[in-house]
């Protein structure tokens, strides 16, 4: 059966509307058609902002643009995220001095500490602070937590500013865990200008730089740069490297169910 492209559109759409996320490949094997149909079909959705595209399909439309707010945020790829903080947090050792920015993934990174001594972690997200915080209370891990200085954000439950700035500048520190709006040409994006100013400091301050990123965050750009891909040590994904990008593949890290790939 040969579908018209408005009947194309009806199907993905209806779809979207059941499914966090459609895959390329099956909308192609359910409408009998090519892929490279059903990606220009995407694309031309996408400019009526109708779906978002993202590595290997599309989820429902987001403004990039215009970030989310916090609490919303988190509801988004929960799952993934969680499996990708899982995987940052064996990167913490003993003695370690961690700096971890605002993000709904970053945040969960306390959350799988267990048994790890004289950990010292600086962040700018108030949300991360009070984890790592309970982490403390219930002695997964010993150590402390330093909440930078700065000027607040409600709706992101972050600090920033000259201050923020400030304060890094005078800081040692051994792993950044670092997240992102999205990653697109070689290039980390974020939305906000003065965490993105946050999260660069924070890098350059550390010996090691962690990317924990979802996959709706691949080929995806917004306002501000952060780094590029060059400059990290890691990059945490709950999917794989795409190919136009191999020549990272061996910073990439997969987090899969458990597994790291």
């Amino acid at each position: 059966m040969t579908y018209s492209k408005l009947e194309r559109f009806e199907h993905i759409l209806s779809k979207l509307e059941f499914d966090r996320k459609i895959v390329v490949s099956v909308i192609a094997e359910e409408l009998n058609v090519a892929p490279e149909t059903i990606r220009r079909d995407f694309d031309e959705l996408e400019e009526q902002h109708l779906l978002t595209r993202v590595h290997g399909g599309a989820v429902k439309f987001i403004n990039l643009r215009k970030e989310q707010e916090y609490l919303r945020k988190m509801d988004m790829q929960k799952e993934a995220k969680r499996e990708i903080a899982r995987v940052a947090a064996m990167r913490i050792k003993d003695g370690d001095t961690i700096a971890v920015d605002v993000g709904t993934t970053t945040v969960h990174i306390a959350d799988f500490l267990v048994e790890v001594n004289n950990v010292t972690v600086v962040t700018n997200s108030i949300s991360a602070a009070i984890r790592f915080n309970v982490a403390l209370e219930e002695k997964r891990m010993t150590g402390k937590v330093i909440l930078l200085g700065g000027t607040t954000n409600p709706k992101q439950s972050s600090v920033s500013g000259a201050m923020t700035l400030e304060w890094l500048s005078r800081m040692n520190l051994d792993k950044a865990f670092l997240s992102c709006g999205g990653i697109d040409e070689g290039i980390v994006y974020d939305y906000d200008l003065d965490e993105s100013l946050v999260s660069a400091k924070m890098m350059e301050n550390s010996c090691f730089r962690i990317l924990l990123a979802d996959d709706s965050k691949l080929e995806q750009k917004s306002f501000y740069t952060i780094c590029s891909l060059n400059e990290l040590t890691e990059i945490i994904c709950n999917e794989a490297c795409p190919e136009k990008w191999m020549a990272f593949e061996g910073k990439w890290i997969v987090a899969d169910g458990g597994k790291c790939k």
